[in-house]
């Protein structure tokens, strides 16, 4: 496989994870992140920082945006000293990582289009372990041609590619489909678990069973034991499903769609980050959970 020069920008927990798969891997990596300790962390992983996305951009083949939202999105891509100033028309290619509403998607890929500047969008699932051994999965939609450009590229970061089609905004209708129902199982979860222990159950017992039962899903599994081990350590802040889930709820009323329980799961993340627990792990569910009155 040709080992691209790839820049990744945002290098948090996902980020960090992919530029350091790809430095294992052979490929020259370049890194941007406004917190200088994350680009700290990245240079430790085998990457280069650069002062701006634009001088990232210039070293690169490649540009991951890996930053949270869709504001952060337009100021790296489009901001100043950002990468549209640096890109080369026919050669650089973006892609964009970040769960944002679909027509943010739309707009960025129009924009690049009038620029000649490829785009996959590729927003991502499975979390950083997963994202630093390669087996998250990437929800991939672009032009065919790019596609086989840089598919090798897309598999060194993850197990399963998941091939959506041509449409820009396809990925983030997915993702977001995907996580308003993990918002839905993780919230469902939580109360689960609460009430075994209001009945007077062993909650670990109680979660095992449901592990090999009727009752799994995978995102409950992980944060419920991590919660019941008392590892509080942030993995998954609970901003991002807060903002995911309220995304797929204001899709969901676009396209004319009653979604009853994606609603109250979106507004129990709501109510979490309104009540500070937004940089918790979203574990912290089950801590909601047990502290609601009858």
């Amino acid at each position: 496989m040709k080992r691209d020069r790839i820049g990744v920008i945002g290098v948090g927990h996902m980020g960090l994870a992919m530029a350091g798969r790809l430095a294992e891997q052979g490929h020259a990596v370049f890194a941007r992140d406004i917190r200088a300790e994350r680009e700290a962390l990245a240079e430790r992983d085998g990457a280069r920082a650069c002062a701006t996305p634009a001088l990232l951009c210039r070293q690169c083949d490649v540009v991951i945006v890996a930053v949270v939202d869709a504001a952060q999105t337009e100021a790296v891509l489009f901001g100043a000293d950002g990468v549209a100033a640096a890109a080369t028309a026919g050669t650089t290619c973006v892609v964009f990582c970040p769960t944002i509403a679909p027509e943010s998607v739309e707009s960025f890929a129009t924009r690049l289009d009038a620029l000649a500047v490829d785009w996959i969008e590729a927003p991502m699932s499975g979390g950083p372990a997963r994202a630093r051994q390669g087996t998250m999965s990437l929800m991939v939609a672009c032009r065919d041609r790019v596609f086989e450009r840089h598919a090798a590229l897309l598999e060194t970061l993850a197990d399963p590619v998941f091939r959506l089609g041509e449409r820009a905004g396809d990925g983030a209708r997915t993702k977001l489909v995907n996580n308003l129902l993990a918002a839905i199982n993780l919230v469902g979860a939580a109360e689960a678990l609460a009430l075994a222990e209001r009945v007077g159950l062993d909650p670990a017992r109680t979660l095992a069973v449901i592990e090999r039962s009727s009752g799994q899903s995978w995102i409950g599994g992980d944060r419920m034991a991590r919660a019941l081990a008392g590892d509080t350590a942030p993995r998954a802040h609970t901003t991002l499903l807060a903002k995911d889930s309220g995304l797929a709820v204001a899709m969901a009323a676009a396209a004319g769609v009653d979604v009853e329980l994606g609603a109250r799961a979106a507004a129990a993340f709501a109510d979490a980050v309104a009540q500070g627990h937004g940089g918790r792990d979203d574990s912290c569910l089950l801590d909601l959970a047990r502290a609601k009155k009858p």
